[in-house]
């Protein structure tokens, strides 16, 4: 698991088109919107904020993200 993430950090993640790679933005600890989609992170079940090398952001569970990429 990649619970040890923090800003900054490279992830990789799979995506419909493959494998997409970006940076995390933030860990996510409470819900929250992102482009009209409720994420439902808390403290228990955190989440990631994650930005595309295009600019696009997404949130993914710890699980989903592999550092590096």
């Amino acid at each position: 698991m990649a619970d040890d993430l923090k800003a900054g950090d490279r992830v990789s993640w799979k995506s419909h088109g493959g494998e997409a790679h970006g940076k995390v933005v933030r860990k996510q600890t409470g819900p929250t919107r992102i482009k009209g989609h409720k994420v439902a992170a808390s403290a228990e079940d955190p989440q990631f904020i994650v930005e595309t090398d295009e600019g696009k952001r997404a949130a993914h569970k710890p699980g989903a993200l592999s550092k590096g990429g």
